[in-house]
C-alpha cells in the first residue's frame, strides 16, 4: 500500500471511535486493501469479502490503533491476517503430487496439454503449502513484491520473509521434483 498522508486529527478521531473518521479512512484505503488481499488470495470475489472483513476488524480494533503510526501498514497487517485465515480454511485437500501418476510426454514441451498439466501441478503444489509460506511465495514469486513490502504487510522481518521464501521454495521443488521427468 502506498503511504497516503493522513491528518493526525483524523487518525485520533478514528482511534476514539468517530464513525466519520472511520468512513474517511475506509474510502481512502479500501482500494489499496483490496489490491493487497487479491494479490494474496488470487480470487477477486474472495478479496472483496476479505476487504469488508478487514475493515470490520479494523473498526473493532480501533482502540488499539496508535495514531502516531502508519494506518496503511496497520491496515495491511490486518488484511494479511484476514487473508491468511481464509487460506487456512480453504487449504486444498487433494492427493499429494508425489502420489499422482506422472504421464510421459510425447517429447514436445510446447504441447498445450503438458503446459496445462504443469500449471495444474504448480497450482496444486502452491495450494498444499502452509498458509504462511504460501503468502510469502505468492507475493515474492508470482507478484514479485519486494521483500521489504512483504515484511511490512506481514508484520515480520525481512529475514523472516527470506526464511519463509526459502522454505516455500524448497517444499515446492520437492513437490514438483518429478514434474520434469519425461517432459
Amino acid at each position: 500500500m502506498q503511504a497516503i498522508a493522513q491528518s493526525p486529527e483524523t487518525l485520533e478521531q478514528f482511534a476514539a471511535g468517530e464513525l466519520g473518521a472511520f468512513e474517511a479512512l475506509f474510502r481512502q484505503y479500501q482500494g489499496e486493501v483490496y489490491g493487497w488481499v487479491v494479490r494474496i488470495v488470487r480470487d477477486p470475489a474472495a478479496a472483496e469479502d476479505l476487504t469488508v472483513e478487514t475493515f470490520w476488524r479494523i473498526y473493532r480494533a480501533r482502540a488499539r490503533f496508535d495514531a502516531n503510526r502508519s494506518f496503511a501498514a496497520w491496515a495491511r497487517t490486518i488484511a494479511t491476517n484476514a487473508a491468511l485465515d481464509c487460506l487456512k480454511q480453504a487449504r486444498i485437500q487433494e492427493t499429494p503430487l508425489d502420489e499422482q501418476p506422472v504421464e510421459a510426454a510425447s517429447g514436445k514441451i510446447a504441447d498445450p496439454a503438458i503446459c496445462r498439466e504443469m500449471r495444474n501441478r504448480i497450482q496444486l503444489a502452491f495450494g498444499q503449502l502452509p498458509a504462511k509460506l504460501r503468502v510469502v511465495a505468492t507475493l515474492a514469486l508470482i507478484e514479485e513484491c519486494p521483500h521489504a513490502e512483504i515484511a511490512e504487510g506481514l508484520a515480520i522481518s525481512q529475514a523472516a520473509v527470506k526464511s519463509r521464501l526459502f522454505r516455500a521454495t524448497r517444499l515446492l521443488r520437492k513437490k514438483l521434483g518429478n514434474l520434469g521427468h519425461g517432459l
